[in-house]
């Protein structure tokens, strides 16, 4: 690679192919480890039968407990080799039905994602903010940039149920609320989307925020709609309309390309059978904070009453047993 005079003409490409580079030296320094470790372990508890020393068994039991987590790793690694994976995550959240409340559990559902990334250290970047007409959010979107990021958010694909005493109903009655949450990778630009100007409605306004953030006095915001597929791109987090135009580019030759994959992958029935599992459509969890409290993916039949920490950001505990494949068995859907 170093010795390819031509290599370093391109930088984009030059860069991404250095990137995968450390991930492959990555992977296999952690193969090479849980095999030594592993090694070590087994060497133990053969000298420890030997030797018949109680101590030594119990040391070598820890060594194997200690190899078990090593090829688990790697396992939780072989569930993240999609080949966009390791990419970013365009995450988009969108009220559904139940009027303010769906839009304040939409607002709950951003902060949830938004401290899930910071919990993993990665870069959080507001895209687009629609404010609801009371409270919370009609539609919202960030791009997460970190280890893995659409690997990991990719799980949270489709519709989320909250039951709740609402706080905006003055009889404290319990209500049902539904978001959606979509998750598109952030593809390199060195992949070329070609989309034609016919095709495409570009529309300038002026930038709005919720929760009473200043309001931008110039048309910076910038809306692309695709007429063809009707994908319709809105950014407004930058100040300038230049810059609102470049990422919503981006992100719409990001779901293109998505969705041309999409396509291919339903023409394989193993991957359409997954396809159907993660539909942007499908309910994939309930949260239920009265009368009891609950969070329950229905995908997978994970549950757990801590409820707070979830809507934190604790979220490795729903999305790590969907990656490596756990399933329920039993796929009737909550009363």
């Amino acid at each position: 690679m170093g010795e390819d005079p031509g290599f370093w003409s391109d930088n984009a490409r030059a860069q991404s192919v250095l990137r995968e580079k450390a991930q492959l030296e990555a992977l296999v320094g952690e193969y090479g480890r849980a095999r030594r470790v592993l090694d070590d372990a087994q060497a133990l508890h053969e000298l420890a039968e030997e030797a018949g020393d109680e101590g030594a068994r119990a040391e070598a039991v820890q060594a194997i407990d200690g190899a078990e987590r090593e090829v688990a790793a790697l396992e939780f690694q072989r569930m993240l080799s999609g080949p966009h994976d390791a990419a970013g995550a365009i995450v988009e959240v969108k009220s559904g039905a139940g009027g303010v409340e769906a839009m304040d559990w939409a607002a709950m559902l951003y902060r949830m994602y938004a401290r899930y990334c910071e919990r993993k250290g990665w870069t959080v970047e507001p895209a687009d903010m629609v404010a609801g007409e009371e409270a919370g959010i009609s539609q919202a979107s960030f791009i997460a940039r970190g280890d893995h990021a659409y690997g990991f958010l990719k799980a949270e694909r489709g519709v989320h149920r909250l039951v709740r005493i609402s706080p905006f109903d003055q009889n404290a009655r319990r209500q049902t609320s539904f978001a959606a949450v979509d998750v598109t990778p952030e593809i390199e630009d060195d992949i070329v989307i070609e989309v034609k100007e016919s095709d495409v409605r570009i529309d300038t306004y002026r930038s709005s925020g919720a929760g009473g953030q200043k309001v931008n006095k110039t048309d910076s915001a910038v809306r692309i709609t695709h007429l063809p597929t009707g994908i319709v791109v809105a950014v407004q987090n930058e100040r300038s309309q230049q810059k609102n135009r470049s990422v919503a580019w981006k992100i719409l030759r990001a779901k293109l390309y998505e969705l041309e994959e999409r396509k291919r992958a339903a023409q394989r029935d193993a991957v359409e059978a997954q396809k159907k599992d993660i539909d942007f459509g499908s309910q994939i969890r309930s949260y239920v904070l009265q009368p009891y409290q609950m969070v329950k993916d229905l995908r997978t039949g994970v549950e757990t009453g801590k409820v707070d920490n979830v809507l934190d950001g604790d979220l490795d505990g729903f999305i790590q047993p969907y990656l490596l494949g756990v399933r329920r068995t039993d796929r009737a859907v909550e009363e």
